[in-house]
């Protein structure tokens, strides 16, 4: 008997940084939650950084977002795991998610209209601690702008994903991440403007875990 296909969905930094031992790679969507920058994880004990999960739907409209707005399509990349290798990445993906991120499964509608397809994604729950919450993109912004870590810059991180959300379909881009994107560009722009230097920030991380973990460590999709 075949095995099952395996497929992951990646929907942040897996979009350009793949994981090992795939054979396929196909643009396409999921429905249900919202993409925000609301996990800790990529930075500094002093000023712990941003990455992105998802956030179920039905949850996210329960709460007060100053992006009030989401699409109704998280896009991303899924990437079909050659068959004896399965085991092998499984053990990859444990490692490099395993801040604060659990493993869903969901239904992946790719780009082309072709049957949707079940799919494996690493998500950070509201229940665990790296989780944020919401809070005021101006602030989110100078917070990304200053953290920088193990993996390189925060901003990066942001400037990746925005960039390769735009390369995947046309009606891929999502408001929140180009949003914080030209806020953090306008933030650098006035701050080399200036000369003021890009200080540490030492807020607390968030209202909903004012305790959080800041140990430092890498960003959650590394390479």
């Amino acid at each position: 008997m075949a095995a099952e296909e395996f497929w992951l969905y990646g929907y942040g930094s897996l979009i350009w940084k793949p994981p090992p031992h795939f054979d396929r790679r196909v643009p396409g969507w999921v429905s249900g939650y919202v993409r925000r920058f609301w996990q800790d994880h990529r930075g500094t004990p002093e000023a712990p950084g941003r990455v992105v999960t998802l956030i179920d739907r039905s949850y996210w409209e329960q709460l007060t977002d100053h992006h009030d707005t989401a699409p109704d399509k998280v896009w991303g990349v899924a990437y079909r795991i050659i068959p004896d290798k399965v085991a092998e990445v499984k053990d990859y993906l444990d490692i490099r998610e395993i801040n604060g991120y659990s493993i869903h499964y969901t239904p992946f509608h790719p780009a082309d209209g072709s049957a949707p397809i079940r799919t494996l994604v690493y998500i950070g729950t509201p229940d665990n601690e790296q989780f944020v919450g919401p809070q005021d993109p101006q602030q989110l912004a100078e917070h990304i702008l200053k953290s920088q870590g193990p993996s390189g810059l925060n901003k990066d991180y942001l400037f990746g994903l925005e960039t390769s959300l735009d390369d995947l379909s046309p009606e891929s881009g999502d408001i929140h991440v180009s949003d914080l994107a030209r806020r953090v560009r306008a933030l650098e722009k006035d701050a080399q403007a200036s000369g003021r230097p890009l200080e540490p920030s030492n807020a607390p991380t968030s209202d909903f875990h004012s305790k959080a973990s800041t140990n430092e460590a890498e960003e959650l999709e590394k390479e």
